[in-house]
């Protein structure tokens, strides 16, 4: 998983694999080792809605099942998902999820060579 950060601007970016994962009830995560020794990592699952939940490493953002399945159902596709997350103080978090379109591109459009197994 990619994870884009600036200012209020998050952007998660999963290959095909991820999006397996994340469908089969798995969640994707980032993890990054700092020099510190401290981890950070973000997750990614599916829910009911959409929520933004901190744990001790990092964080957790959960993703509406029903849209993300939609999304899948209609890749590759260069448009993702856009979500606003409200804050306490301040403007709202604009979250942008999408699958790369490329790998989506390569897995899904690509025609089997002759000899390859149907």
């Amino acid at each position: 998983m990619r994870v884009q950060l600036e200012g209020q601007a998050l952007r998660l970016r999963i290959d095909e694999t991820e999006l397996t994962r994340l469908l089969a009830g798995d969640a994707v995560e980032n993890r990054t080792q700092l020099p510190d020794g401290q981890v950070e990592a973000q997750q990614v699952r599916l829910a009911s809605c959409i929520a933004w939940r901190r744990h001790q490493a990092g964080w957790r953002i959960e993703l509406p099942e029903a849209q993300v399945r939609a999304l899948s159902e209609r890749l590759p596709s260069r448009d993702g998902l856009q979500f606003e997350l409200a804050v306490t103080d301040g403007h709202a978090l604009q979250l942008l999820f999408d699958v790369d379109v490329r790998d989506s591109a390569r897995k899904r459009l690509r025609k089997p060579a002759e000899g390859d197994a149907s």
